[in-house]
């Protein structure tokens, strides 16, 4: 599918038709609207297709008078999925007179242009239109780390007492989105210092909001590192915790069944068919359960005293 926005004195406002000037905004098309569109604005079917494939890597490519800028952004999957946060390409196509964005799913921070979010939003400069995408995405990098940072926190109190390998998964899952930020944010960041080379008019302050751009860029890859070492750390930490915890509960059980174990033998014991003291006393039953319950008193005595328990 496919919506066209122009902008106006009121903002973006959808149209009806193809028109100079206006932001084509692509999302999951289907075979059909990629002919039309690459018909009518003259553009090889490859910069609209090549978007949609989830291997892209980040890039700038020009041919003839039409460039393409692949840029990797963050997407979150849902709470559901086994990891949450990855990354997807999306396509900037550069046109004469118009620009077409492309991706293989819808993209909330795209979104976010046409409801009015972000006020100093304009496609009619093609540097801008660009930098605020990149500013965008940068931010939404930084939003998702945060995020995932909170889960890392959430899971670790989990851990503490977790004896099953639930919680282990799942940050391994968030080290996966991890790496899968710190792979696009650095070939974002090499997309980006390759921008002046393709031509692209920017005014100073064009180029003072790039470099506001890739130093977030190179923030988001600080944080994405310094978050991956230490999940890394955690996950050897909490692996070995786990073991103990186990080994804790394995001990606690092995007390216990030595401490059953006394009142068994001593059960067992009067139980065969031999002389046994008390076994003609009127009393025997609870004599011998007093034998017991001592012996396994002082078991557990024993036990206390020396911290098996």
């Amino acid at each position: 599918m496919y919506d066209i926005f122009k902008a106006t004195s009121d903002g973006l406002v959808i149209v009806s038709e193809f028109e100079k000037n206006c932001w084509v905004r692509v999302s999951g098309p289907t075979s059909e609207e990629i002919d039309l569109l690459s018909d009518t604005f003259v553009v090889p079917p490859a910069f609209l297709t090549d978007p949609l494939d989830v291997d892209e890597r980040a890039r700038i490519e020009i041919e003839e008078d039409v460039t393409l800028i692949v840029i990797r952004i963050p997407f979150f999957e849902g709470e559901d999925i086994d990891i949450p946060y990855t990354t997807i390409p999306l396509g900037i196509v550069l046109t004469g007179d118009n620009i077409i964005t492309v991706s293989a799913r819808p993209l909330a921070h795209l979104l976010d242009f046409v409801d009015g979010k972000v006020r100093t939003f304009s496609h009619e400069s093609r540097a801008r239109f660009l930098l605020q995408i990149f500013s965008r995405t940068a931010l939404l990098y930084l939003r998702y780390l945060k995020d995932i940072n909170k889960r890392t926190d959430q899971i670790e109190r989990e851990l503490h007492k977790s004896l099953k390998n639930e919680a282990l998964i799942k940050l391994l899952n968030l080290e996966k989105s991890l790496v899968y930020f710190t792979t696009s944010v650095r070939s974002n960041e090499i997309m980006m210092e390759r921008l002046d080379k393709t031509g692209l008019r920017m005014s100073e302050d064009d180029r003072d909001m790039l470099e506001d751009v890739i130093i977030e860029n190179k923030q988001a890859i600080e944080m994405a590192n310094i978050y991956s070492n230490i999940l890394s750390g955690m996950m050897d930490a909490f692996a070995s915790v786990i073991n103990n915890n186990v080994s804790i509960v394995m001990k606690f059980l092995t007390s216990v069944t030595i401490i059953f174990m006394i009142p068994t033998f001593v059960a067992s014991t009067y139980g065969m068919n031999v002389a046994l003291p008390f076994q003609h006393s009127g009393h025997a039953f609870l004599i011998v359960t007093g034998i017991s319950l001592l012996l396994s008193l002082t078991g557990v005595w024993i036990f206390w005293k020396r911290r098996w328990f």
